[in-house]
């Protein structure tokens, strides 16, 4: 009868090294972290093309949305609409940390052409003195 308690403390001691192994390696707790600490951090699935990304940068959370179309060689993510998740936590930012973004997501997706939505669309548009 004691291996029996020998083994279920064995199997609870594994389950919880196994359950903390994938809470610090989960993507979306990176995420939270990134964003608490105000740090930059794209999560995405780069395999599921109908799964829009997410990512962190200055403590401003944006949401990405990807499209499928053909380029010359395959297919291939070929559009890309970004918009924050909270317009008010915009406050701080300017051209340049949008222009590192798309960088950012231009690593991943090299043939998309990436347009913001309101209201980065219109700062992005406006014409510098």
């Amino acid at each position: 009868m004691m291996w029996l308690f020998r083994l279920a403390l064995l199997a609870i001691f594994v389950f919880i090294v196994y359950s903390a192994f994938k809470y610090l390696t989960s993507p979306k707790r990176k995420l939270e972290l990134a964003h608490e600490q105000k740090k930059f951090f794209f999560l995405d699935d780069t395999a599921n093309i109908r799964k829009n990304f997410l990512l962190t940068y200055k403590g401003v959370l944006f949401e990405g949305e990807k499209y499928l179309g053909t380029t010359e060689e395959a297919f291939d993510v070929i559009s890309i609409f970004i918009w924050p998740k909270s317009t008010s936590a915009l406050k701080g930012l300017d051209r340049s940390d949008f222009l590192y973004i798309e960088s950012e997501v231009r690593k991943n997706y090299r043939n998309a052409a990436i347009d913001w939505k309101s209201p980065i669309k219109e700062f992005l548009n406006v014409k510098q003195p």
